[in-house]
Order: C-alpha cells, then sequence, then structure tokens
C-alpha cells in the first residue's frame, strides 16, 4: 500500500496544487511561477517545490540562487526578494548549478520526499509544485504520496501537444486527482507593428481541448519576449499578465473547495462516532 508522505513537524502547508503537462517545452514552469506570483500578490504565503529535479528552471526565473541552509528542524527554503516566496529545488543544494543530474527512479522520488518531510516550509497557505513533462514516476509518487488540492494542466495549440496532454489528464483521473483547468501557452504572439494576433502553431485550440477533456478552460497565454526577458533576468515578480489573475482565482476556488470537503468529511466522522 502507498503510504502519504510524513509533513515536517514545523510545516503547515494548507493547499498544494500541482501544475503538469503531457510534454516538455510548453511552459509548464511558467505557468508555475506565475501561478505563485499571483497569489503572493493577493497577500498569501506561497512556495513552490520545483519537482523537475532533472531540468529544474524555477530559481533562475525568479532570481534565486546559492545554497539552502538547514538546522535541526529541517531544511529551510529559499525567498524570492519582492514576495518572499519560498523555493526548493535540487539546484539551491547541488554544488555548481549547471552539474547534470543523472538519476533513476528511486533516487527522483527519495529527493521529492525530502523536499516535503525534510524542508521546513513553515505557515505556507497555498504551494506550487512545478512537476516534471509526462506521466513518470515523479508525478506518480507526487500524487499518490502528497496530498494534491488539484493539478493545473499546461498545453500548446500543436494537435501533438493537446494529444499527449489527454494521457496527462487521464493519468489526474486515474488517481484520483482534481483537474483545476487547462492553460494554453503559446496561443499567439502579438505583432510588434500592427498589434494583430498571428498563430505561429495555428489558432488556439485550448477551449476546445478542454471542453473535451471535461475540465475548465483557465485562458491562453501569448508567446511574449518580455517574459522571456525578464526569466533571463530572474525577475518573473515583475511580470503583469491577465492569466495571473485568472489562475490565483482557480486556486483559490480549488482551496476553498478542498478545504468544504474536508470539513464535511470531518462532522460526517464526528457524527458517527457520537
Amino acid at each position: 500500500m502507498i503510504q502519504m508522505f510524513e509533513q515536517n513537524a514545523l510545516s503547515d502547508v494548507k493547499h498544494v496544487i500541482g501544475v503538469m503537462s503531457g510534454k516538455g517545452g510548453v511552459g509548464k514552469s511558467s505557468v508555475a511561477a506565475l501561478a505563485a506570483v499571483a497569489l503572493a500578490r493577493r497577500g498569501h504565503t506561497v512556495g513552490i517545490m520545483d519537482a523537475d529535479i532533472t531540468g529544474p528552471s524555477i530559481p533562475k526565473m525568479l532570481g534565486v540562487h546559492g545554497r539552502l541552509d538547514a538546522s535541526e528542524t529541517g531544511i529551510f527554503p529559499a525567498q524570492t526578494e519582492r514576495l518572499r516566496i519560498r523555493i526548493v529545488s535540487l539546484n539551491l543544494l547541488l554544488e555548481q548549478e549547471d552539474a547534470p543530474v543523472v538519476w533513476r527512479g528511486p533516487l527522483l522520488m527519495g529527493m521529492i520526499k525530502r523536499f516535503w518531510s525534510e524542508v521546513n516550509w513553515g505557515d505556507t497557505e497555498y504551494m506550487m509544485i512545478d512537476l516534471p513533462p509526462g506521466t513518470g514516476d515523479v508525478p506518480l509518487s507526487v500524487m499518490q504520496s502528497i496530498p494534491l488540492d488539484g493539478l493545473v494542466t499546461v498545453s500548446s495549440p500543436q494537435d501533438v501537444a493537446a494529444l499527449i496532454v489527454r494521457k496527462a489528464v487521464n493519468m489526474a483521473a486515474m488517481m484520483e486527482k482534481p483537474l483545476i483547468g487547462l492553460v494554453e501557452n503559446m496561443s499567439y504572439i502579438t505583432c510588434p507593428h500592427c498589434g494583430e494576433a498571428v498563430y505561429p502553431f495555428g489558432k488556439p485550440s485550448g477551449e476546445e481541448q478542454a471542453a473535451g477533456l471535461g475540465i475548465p478552460f483557465i485562458g491562453g497565454m501569448p508567446i511574449d519576449p518580455e517574459l522571456s526577458a525578464m526569466a533571463d533576468r530572474g525577475e518573473v515578480e515583475l511580470y503583469e499578465h491577465p492569466i495571473m489573475e485568472r489562475l490565483a482565482d482557480a486556486i483559490e476556488r480549488a482551496g476553498t473547495e478542498r478545504a468544504g470537503t474536508e470539513g464535511a468529511e470531518i462532522a460526517k466522522a464526528d457524527a458517527e462516532n457520537r
């Protein structure tokens, strides 16, 4: 029987949201970072677990460098300069950020367990987990062993991405994890000369994809050179786009629904024990 990972004794993580994609290169980490920024701007305490162990990018995007500190109470997350978003990533444990991570499944899953059980997350209202792409060992381990409120899935307009995201969504359904909604990245690019939308990968299909999967459509994101430049400079906390508010709204709703469900279950159990 699969057991849930035990949370660090000094951690109180209230809501956990996974961000997943069927394939790499669709901007999953960007969506995770932007969701965290949007929630932090609303006054929530927010953390990001960078579970994309072999391809971590969250620290770079949010301008976090150096090594994590630790004591007898656990490992302490790094924090971003502006919004104090708490971040744990393997990149922040390596002596060199560009050192390759050539690990098999058990080592990868062991590190995810450490990120949950050995990190002192403190009082964190929302934790975003940036999952590696696909349906492999790490997404499976997270879905089995960490209490997720729900998952945001990220796709792009290409047909192949739409096909593969269905596999990721089906995996979440098999694991009985709620789907918060779908974000379509790279939906369009705004022409710098005329301001019209250009569709390099064909017309946006995210709303249609979401309807076919039976999940909410959160919205579409453009190919934005400004976001790319900010990510390279570690300044994603400064980015502004309407999708961020829609992400925060969807995640807050998921947290409220989870809290309501747990409250009903506790009340039912109390009634049965009387």
